[in-house]
């Protein structure tokens, strides 16, 4: 077999594995270090006692400068090329974890306080249900941020530059 050929074999996989992700989340897009800093200075000041859930973490900004506030972070990733990219930047960052696996079949851990989401507007209503349920489930108050979209059923508690801050309340069932 040629190199080219090997290559060319190599690449249609590459394409192929990327193009499922492509049907199932949401595309990836990098997150700006200086906005993600902007956003939990202006928007929602992290301190220790935060556990920041980053769905669809992508190359794991966002849990890096979490972290660097001393915030615990989770990233939920579905790509399991970018889930490990993110985990070879992080690798020597301490309170952080990325969980190879479709968020919306993953359980919020007990000590979550906010919830961060770049999604697509074709899936924010189940994303905002998802945040819902958990609230609902931990018996807690959650902080729902979304870069880009404005949920059609929340008001913002503040919003800043394209992000928008919720407060998702648990609801008895």
């Amino acid at each position: 077999m040629s190199f080219l050929t090997i290559i060319s074999i190599i690449f249609a996989i590459f394409i192929l594995f990327y193009g499922i992700f492509a049907f199932t989340g949401a595309p990836y897009v990098p997150s700006h270090k200086q906005e993600i800093e902007l956003l939990f200075k202006n928007l929602y000041p992290l301190s220790k006692k935060d556990h920041v859930i980053d769905l669809g973490s992508g190359d794991g900004i966002v849990l890096k400068i979490a972290a660097e506030h001393g915030a615990k972070a989770t990233g939920i990733e579905l790509n399991p090329v970018l889930a490990t990219i993110s985990r070879l930047r992080l690798k020597k960052t301490k309170n952080v974890e990325v969980v190879i696996q479709n968020f919306y079949s993953y359980h919020f851990p007990k000590s979550t306080t906010i919830v961060y989401l770049f999604g697509l507007d074709r899936d924010f209503k189940r994303m905002e249900a998802k945040v819902q349920n958990e609230a609902n489930r931990l018996n807690k108050t959650l902080y729902f941020v979304s870069y880009g979209f404005e949920s059609p059923t929340m008001k913002p508690e503040k919003t800043y530059r394209a992000y928008f801050l919720y407060k998702v309340t648990p609801k008895i069932i």
